[in-house]
């Protein structure tokens, strides 16, 4: 037995001088650096279950290879023996197999042509300073991680699909189980409609389970246990104008707990921003659809640094290499690797990796409309399904087999005994094109028999909570930590987002063009008009009824887009607590105060002195504030339309309507409004309005230019124009009444936008 615990793997390929890495243990003051001939040197490290991991590192081949289990193993069979070195030798192949047959070790290792660099799990070497992608991870752990090891056993979910007639249930997920400990990365793979995100979904707490158990330390999710998840989405949910510095360190200062200085949130971020190799774009914006920014890979690893400042325990990720190019993926599945290997728990969708992708998961569980096909380490599964008869008869990515058979296609693979046996040719469950199984016999044997392996494997002991013993700040951790920024804070950090998010659209060159477009227009068709006698006075008057209108529509349709576009970010933050509703919703509201009177002075600039309106800064100050006014109430309505709906089609057909109708009870088309219908006009903000517009420069008051012919003429006595104050009373009852509203939509919709 010490002749075996001295086992050694060497390479085959010719020697070269190699530096010889001292040991861990070592401890010397001046490390001697001794040249030998040598291939391979050796690296000791611990795995997760506490054994010893001894970690051959070669320039053309890596092994990761357990002693213990090696030991241990070696008094079975031949075949269990040969599956470690198989299992050992494949690590670097990604699997790739020939006839249904695994390679020698010694041939997988002249095959091997890729130079790896992977450093001790857990500690840094010479080798990470030479790959650009391992990192340790430390920087960005302020506080300790406390280890949390995810275990669940028979999960199922249910929902009800809804028919003409009557309600069905459909399951979506049948009793899967698995567990994954500290360090470790789980795969969750399997085709489309699998049940994958679902499974997610359910392990991160995000949705509630119908049947199983779902343990975290064995101890059942709770709202404590939610500060130490980071869930990234598949969809990239960022601010398309904010730079990557601004986006991490926004969220930094608002979800980084009051313990830490304003200082060490920013540091925190740069912190994370750097060890994501952030750096050279941290001053660029992210971009969108149509805006352009940083690049995909780059986005995602923001999104990813989102979740990670807070030095989550558990990271969930749902499909973190959509949409990315092989390298690109490689790259975020190595920072993964990273992330996992400072002590954290990894848990990751994946739809069809490439085969270097796969053999960075340590463990997998394969998934084929909801049941589960395998689980277990990864670097098993091809040995598994071989095993049970399913081999590839061709060279093939091992992902590409695992979702081929997870989909029920046996084309260009084995087809096992047992199979062949049950169908035999001629029979009606057997398809006539290829002789083959069909899609659901193959699903269902997969099924059986990994149900038949879970029955024959002897029941694994509970997962005992890896807490680190005698520290009882660790321990209490979870329940004595405190979260997030207080609500000023809050305000104030989401009301500079808000300004610099949002002045890109607000200040946009084509919103400029088109407001002193139209002021141009309407300064030239109303050039120098003159209110002297009544034909004058009734055009002037219908300029000051369009601007009523003008910045009532302008403003009201522009507001509607606010929440159906945020609905994503908004449910996104507020799924982890990041800030309160009341702070964004108030915030989000004061943000376009002063980015709403811009274009109104401008506009009015231009029109005012174009067209000969009343030249005195009371007039024009009175006339500013009460288009001021019309924009302010005009966007709660559009606020609280589009909260209601939550759908922009809906929503702007329904503000048509009532801008149609307020236009039209505006009381420039019709003065003499049926009793039945008067009340419209006064829920109108374009009837107040024009009130208010028409006081200020037809009044015989001493605020307007009331003198003469505009004051005393009968068109102005018909509107029976009064002090002005109970239109201004109106206006702002509907100004805080909408937003009311608007604010008690979104309460409503909370949580439904969760997930």
């Amino acid at each position: 037995m010490e002749m075996m615990k001295k086992f050694k793997v060497e390479c085959l390929e010719d020697s070269v001088l190699m530096p010889a890495i001292a040991q861990p243990g070592d401890n010397k003051e001046k490390t001697e650096i001794s040249i030998h001939k040598m291939r391979s040197f050796e690296l000791k490290t611990k795995s997760p279950s506490g054994k010893t991991i001894r970690k051959t590192k070669s320039l053309s081949a890596q092994f990761l290879i357990n002693i213990d289990e090696l030991i241990s193993n070696m008094a079975g069979s031949f075949h269990e023996t040969g599956s470690i070195v198989s299992r050992a030798s494949s690590n670097e192949l990604g699997f790739f197999s020939f006839t249904g047959s695994s390679l020698p070790a010694d041939d997988a290792m002249r095959l091997q042509n890729q130079n790896h660099k992977d450093g001790a799990i857990g500690q840094s070497s010479p080798l990470d300073e030479e790959d650009p992608d391992s990192g340790s991870w430390r920087k960005i752990q302020i506080e300790p991680t406390l280890p949390i090891c995810l275990k669940f056993e028979d999960v199922k979910y249910k929902i009800e699909v809804k028919g003409e007639k009557n309600c069905a249930e459909k399951c979506i997920l049948h009793g899967i189980s698995g567990s994954v400990h500290p360090g470790e990365v789980l795969a969750l793979m399997g085709p489309s409609g699998g049940g994958k995100t679902t499974l997610l979904n359910l392990l991160s707490g995000r949705v509630k389970i119908n049947s199983g158990t779902i343990t975290y330390n064995d101890q059942p999710y709770t709202k404590l246990l939610k500060q130490r998840i980071g869930f990234v989405l598949q969809d990239d949910i960022v601010f398309p104008h904010l730079t990557v510095k601004e986006t991490l360190t926004y969220a930094a200062l608002l979800r980084l707990p009051n313990t830490l200085s304003k200082e060490q949130k920013k540091e925190r971020a740069m912190n994370v921003l750097s060890e994501l190799g952030l750096e050279r774009c941290q001053n660029t914006i992210i971009g969108g659809a149509f805006v352009r920014g940083i690049s995909g890979g780059e986005r995602k690893r923001v999104c990813i640094g989102n979740e990670i400042l807070l030095n989550p325990s558990l990271l969930f990720l749902d499909e973190p290499t959509s949409g990315l190019d092989s390298t690109t993926a490689l790259r975020i599945v190595q920072m993964l690797h990273n992330i996992a290997e400072a002590g954290k728990t990894v848990v990751t969708t994946i739809h069809q990796p490439s085969s270097r992708l796969f053999r960075k998961f340590d463990k997998l569980i394969l998934l084929g409309k909801g049941s589960s096909l395998y689980f277990g380490k990864a670097s098993e599964a091809m040995l598994y399904f071989s095993s049970i008869g399913c081999a590839p008869l061709i060279a093939m990515n091992p992902a590409e087999f695992l979702i081929d058979l997870a989909n029920g296609n046996i084309k260009d693979k084995s087809v096992p005994s047992e199979l062949e046996d049950k169908f035999l040719p001629g029979s009606q469950k057997f398809e006539i094109e290829d002789k083959r199984p069909s899609h659901i016999d193959v699903h269902e044997y997969l099924v059986g028999a990994f149900e038949l392996r879970v029955t024959n494997m002897e029941k694994t002991k509970p997962l005992k909570p890896m807490m680190i013993e005698g520290d009882p700040e660790m321990q209490g951790l979870s329940n004595s930590r405190e979260w997030g920024a207080t609500w000023w804070e809050q305000f104030s950090i989401l009301f500079r987002r808000g300004l610099k998010e949002r002045r890109h659209e607000y200040l946009s060159g084509v919103r400029i063009t088109q407001v002193i477009s139209t002021a141009i227009i309407v300064g030239l068709l109303w050039w120098h008009s003159d209110a002297s006698n009544p034909k004058q006075l009734q055009d002037q008057a219908g300029l000051l009824f369009f601007i009523s209108v003008f910045w009532a529509f302008f403003p009201l349709f522009t507001a509607i887009f606010t929440f159906p576009q945020e609905r994503a970010m908004l449910a996104k933050e507020r799924s982890v607590d990041m800030y309160k509703l009341s702070a964004y919703f108030i915030a989000r509201n004061i943000s376009d105060l002063p980015l709403d009177l811009i274009l109104p002075v401008l506009f009015l600039l231009i029109v005012y002195f174009m067209v000969g309106l009343h030249t005195s800064f009371a007039a024009f100050s009175l006339t500013l504030l009460t288009i001021f006014l019309s924009i302010i109430a005009a966007q709660g309505l559009g606020l609280t339309i589009g909260a209601a709906f939550m759908d922009v089609k809906k929503a702007t057909t329904l503000a048509s309507i009532i801008v149609m109708t307020f236009m039209l009870s505006g009381g420039f088309f019709i003065q003499n409004v049926p009793s039945f219908m008067s009340w419209v006009r006064y829920i109108s903000f374009n009837y107040h309005t024009y009130r208010l517009l028409l006081k200020i420069q037809y009044s015989c008051s001493g605020s307007g230019s009331g003198s003469g012919f505009s004051c005393k003429s009968a068109f102005i006595k018909g509107q029976k124009l009064g002090w002005g104050g109970a239109e201004v009373g109106a206006m702002l009852v509907m100004i805080i009444g909408y937003r009311m509203l608007a604010y008690l939509f979104l309460r409503r919709m909370k949580l439904r936008t969760m997930i």
